[in-house]
C-alpha cells in the first residue's frame, strides 16, 4: 500500500478532509433520519404518521438502534477479508441512500404497503451502517505512516465531522420533517448520504490512492499473530474491559434517552416557542454535539491544570454518571413543575440543561470506550473484546428504548416520566459510586495502562473530541 501524492492542506493529506466530508455527511443523514423516527411513529395517521404508541415507537427504535451497533462487526469483517473498505463505503453508502429515499416514499403511493415499506427502509439503513460505519475511521490512520505526529490531529478534524453532522442535522432534517412533510426530512436525510458518497466515487482515487482497496487480511497474509499464553496480567486487564463494559450500558443507556423519551417530551410537554417561533421538537438533538464542540476545550484544559491530580478513567467514569444523573434530576424537576397536569407545558431550559450535563458526562468518558479494549486487549483477543464491547453497546441502546417505553400514553405520561427520570437518576448515582469505590482495584488490574495518558492540551483535546466517534464504535484500533 502507497501513501496518496495528492498534496496536503494544514498540514495534512488532502485525502483527510475528503474522509472529514464523507462521515460527516453521511452522519448528517443518519441523525437526521433518527431524529424524526420517534416523533414520526406516535404521530398521528392524519398528521402522517403512523399512530403507534409511545411504547410500540420506542421498543422499535430500540430494535433499530441496537442493530445500528452491532452490523459494523459484519461490515468490518467483511471489508477486512473479503472486499476492502473503499468497496464496502461505496455499497453501504447507496444501500443507506436507499433506506432513506424508501423512508420518502409518500404513503399515498403504497397504499395498503406502508409499514412493509417502512420496515424495508430500516433494514436498508441498518445493513447500509453495517457496512459504511466501520471503514470510514479506519481509512484516516492509514493515511500517515507510523510514527507520523500528525495521525492523533487529524482523529481530532475527523470525528469534528462527525459532530458537525450530529449538529446541523436535527435543524435541519428535523424541521423539514416535523413542520412541512416527514417524507421530505427522510429525503433531505438521502440526500445527505448522496453528498458523501459523490465525494468517494469522485474524489477517493485521486485523494486516498490505493489505500482501503485492498482487504487487510490479504495485505497482511503471513503475518504470525501472538499464540503466547495469557498472564495473570492479561487475565487482570481482562476482567477491566468486562466490568466496565457492563457498567458502560448504564450510562448509555441513559444518555440514549435523548433519541427516544426526551424526544417525546420536548415534543407533548415543553413549550418550544422562542421569539415567536416554535422550536421543532427534534432540534434539541443537536445541543449534545454543540456541546461537544463548545466544551470539549474547556475540559481539556481542566484535565491538563489538574496535572498529577487528574482523576483516573474508573473515576472520570463515576463523575461522568455523577452528571447523568443531574440531568435526569433536572428533567424530574420539569415533572414537578408540571404537578401531573398534562396540559402545562415547560420551559426548555430544562432540555438544555439536561443535554447539557449528559455531554459533560460524556467527555468524561473520553478514557474509556474503544480505547480501553485497544490497551488493555491481549492481541490475540483484541477483535473478540471488541466484539463484546459492540454488543454491550448495542444492548444499552436497546435497554434504553424499553426503560423509555414505560412513559405510557395520555395523562399517566407526567407522572410515570417523573418515575423514569427519577429512578434512572438514583441508579446512576449508584452505579457512579460503586465505580468509585472500586477505582484503585480497576487501576491495579490495569497494570500500568492507566499512566499512558496524553500530557498536554492539544492531545487532551483530541481525546475529548473523540467522545462522539468513541461512543459510536469508530475509534481507530491499533492491532
Amino acid at each position: 500500500m502507497t501513501q496518496p501524492n495528492a498534496g496536503t492542506l494544514f498540514g495534512h493529506p488532502k485525502g483527510l478532509f475528503l474522509l472529514f466530508g464523507t462521515e460527516m455527511w453521511e452522519r448528517f443523514g443518519y441523525y437526521g433520519m433518527r431524529a424524526l423516527l420517534v416523533l414520526y411513529l406516535i404521530a398521528s395517521v392524519q398528521d402522517g404518521g403512523f399512530g403507534w404508541t409511545n411504547q410500540e415507537a420506542l421498543r422499535l427504535y430500540g430494535f433499530f438502534t441496537m442493530a445500528v451497533y452491532l452490523t459494523p462487526v459484519i461490515g468490518g469483517w467483511l471489508a477486512d477479508n473479503y472486499i476492502g473498505q473503499r468497496k464496502a463505503i461505496i455499497w453501504g453508502g447507496i444501500i443507506f441512500s436507499l433506506g432513506y429515499f424508501t423512508l420518502g416514499i409518500p404513503k399515498s403511493m403504497i397504499v395498503g404497503m406502508e409499514e412493509t415499506v417502512f420496515y424495508l427502509g430500516l433494514a436498508l439503513i441498518i445493513t447500509g451502517n453495517g457496512l459504511f460505519k466501520a471503514n470510514v475511521s479506519s481509512l484516516v490512520g492509514e493515511l500517515y505512516d507510523d510514527g507520523d505526529h500528525r495521525r492523533d490531529a487529524a482523529f481530532t478534524i475527523f470525528y469534528m465531522g462527525i459532530n458537525l453532522g450530529a449538529f446541523l442535522a436535527p435543524i435541519t432534517v428535523g424541521i423539514l420533517g416535523e413542520q412541512v412533510n416527514w417524507h421530505y426530512g427522510f429525503i433531505l436525510a438521502g440526500c445527505g448520504m448522496l453528498i458523501g458518497l459523490a465525494l468517494q466515487l469522485t474524489l477517493a482515487n485521486k485523494y486516498l490512492g490505493d489505500i482501503g482497496v485492498v482487504p487487510s487480511a490479504k495485505r497482511t497474509k503471513g503475518e504470525q499473530k501472538s499464540h503466547a499464553p495469557l498472564t495473570s496480567q492479561d487475565m487482570d486487564r481482562m476482567k477491566v474491559i468486562l466490568i466496565m463494559s457492563m457498567f458502560s450500558v448504564v450510562f448509555w443507556a441513559g444518555f440514549e434517552q435523548a433519541g427516544g423519551l426526551f424526544t417525546i417530551y420536548a415534543s407533548d410537554f415543553t413549550d418550544r416557542t422562542l421569539f415567536g417561533f416554535e422550536i421543532a421538537a427534534s432540534s434539541f438533538q443537536s445541543l449534545n454535539a454543540m456541546f461537544i464542540i463548545l466544551l470539549a476545550p474547556f475540559v481539556a484544559s481542566v484535565w491538563v491544570k489538574m496535572g498529577s491530580n487528574e482523576p483516573t478513567s474508573p473515576k472520570k467514569f463515576a463523575l461522568a454518571m455523577l452528571f447523568l444523573a443531574l440531568g435526569f434530576f433536572v428533567m424530574f424537576w420539569a415533572t414537578m413543575v408540571q404537578g401531573g397536569d398534562v396540559a402545562v407545558k415547560v420551559s426548555m431550559l430544562f432540555l438544555v440543561f439536561a443535554y447539557l450535563f449528559h455531554t459533560l458526562g460524556e467527555l468524561c468518558l473520553s478514557p474509556i470506550g474503544l480505547s480501553l479494549v485497544t490497551k488493555l486487549a491481549p492481541l490475540k483477543f483484541t477483535s473478540l473484546l471488541m466484539g463484546i464491547w459492540f454488543f454491550f453497546t448495542a444492548l444499552s441502546n436497546f435497554l434504553a428504548a424499553f426503560i423509555g417505553s414505560f412513559v405510557g400514553e395520555g395523562e399517566e405520561m407526567v407522572n410515570n416520566a417523573a418515575n423514569i427520570f427519577m429512578g434512572v437518576g438514583v441508579g446512576a448515582l449508584i452505579t457512579g459510586l460503586i465505580i468509585y469505590l472500586s477505582a484503585g482495584k480497576l487501576v491495579e488490574w490495569m497494570h500500568g495502562a492507566e499512566g499512558d495518558i496524553p500530557s498536554n492540551l492539544e492531545e487532551k483535546i483530541e481525546q475529548e473530541i473523540s467522545v462522539t466517534g468513541t461512543h459510536e464504535g469508530v475509534a481507530e484500533t491499533h492491532n
